[in-house]
């Protein structure tokens, strides 16, 4: 049986605004009051136009970037962690530096410091198809806000600059995991009060992450039951399929004793193959076979010979366990 809608309340300024092709609302969470009144969800309401403002999903919004596979593993799979950014025409006057967060305290998209500098929140939700249309809109803003304010998030326009536009492209990405949001803070042992419980219950809920330093873009993890190491990849996902099915039916997937690929998702535009760890293994050791496996993987992908049987077998459990996050 269909449930019963519930009633909705209309304010009377929210009916004089609803038929305004006009009318325009800040972006709030999908799932929160929209902002004109109506008593809808935002997701129900103007944030379902908000949804539609760029009708192209741009399936691969960081290409382009200096380290695309990193950008994709903070948006998607790093709790905690923070790369300085370098930009075209260089820094505005009283802007010291601008720095990536993969998420910033109450969810902002960015944050202005007392000192001018600009904190770009990641992992926030967008309200166009372009990620990177919408994080360029918001480090503009930030870089013209008030020193000690955050930026709300805004509907960027559909002509307006992408990330690809305003980043120097030659400058180098290199993200810095942290094991908790200090860094949402200039001084974070002076932190007292909501501030120091706020950051003491984002601390507990991080998984601990750390990134490899042998292989590039291959993030280890753990969790309450076993360890993971999440490794995304650029190579053309029909290629690296084929790649990691070799592999797999030769048994050479592994990263050692007691370890297992188990799958991939997809992750805007790109393939994230996971890797199940034993809880007793450590990111330190699995530094040298990422390293070796990545050697494999490269010859695997050379290869140009039709699968074998066995290897089409591997190839359709591996994409039978693939899901797609972006």
């Amino acid at each position: 049986m269909a449930k019963k809608r519930r009633p909705q309340k209309t304010t009377a300024a929210a009916r004089a605004s609803a038929g305004s092709a006009d009318a325009t609302y800040p972006v709030v969470g999908a799932r929160e009051p929209c902002p004109c009144g109506s008593g809808r969800r935002y997701k129900a309401c103007h944030g379902r136009a908000a949804a539609h403002a760029v009708t192209e999903l741009v399936q691969r919004p960081f290409e382009g970037l200096p380290g695309e596979c990193d950008w994709v593993a903070l948006r998607e799979l790093v709790p905690a962690a923070t790369a300085e950014l370098r930009l075209k025409d260089g820094l505005p006057d009283g802007v010291p530096s601008v720095t990536l967060a993969t998420v910033l305290p109450m969810a902002w998209p960015a944050l202005r410091r007392d000192n001018g500098a600009v904190l770009l929140g990641l992992q926030n939700d967008t309200a166009s198809g372009d990620i990177s249309r919408d994080l360029a809109d918001t480090l503009q803003r930030a870089l013209t806000a008030e020193p000690g304010t955050p930026v709300a998030a805004a509907r960027a326009s559909a002509e307006g600059p992408r990330l690809q536009d305003l980043l120097d492209l030659d400058a180098p990405f290199t993200p810095v995991v942290h094991e908790g949001f200090e860094f949402w803070v200039e001084d974070a042992e002076a932190a007292g009060g909501e501030v120091a419980a706020s950051l003491e219950r984002a601390n507990a809920a991080a998984i601990p992450t750390v990134r490899l330093t042998g292989v590039t873009a291959a993030y280890w993890c753990r969790t309450p039951e076993k360890n993971h190491l999440r490794w995304v990849m650029a190579h053309p996902e029909e290629k690296l399929l084929d790649a990691l099915a070799r592999l797999h039916a030769a048994g050479a997937s592994s990263l050692g004793e007691g370890t297992r690929l188990v799958g991939s998702f997809r992750a805007h535009g790109l393939t994230v193959p996971v890797w199940d760890l034993p809880t007793a293994v450590g990111a330190e050791d699995v530094e040298k076979p990422a390293v070796a496996f990545a050697e494999r993987l490269g010859e695997a992908l050379s290869s140009d010979t039709p699968l074998t049987g066995e290897e089409r077998r591997a190839r359709g459990g591996l994409t039978n366990r693939q899901v797609t996050l972006s």
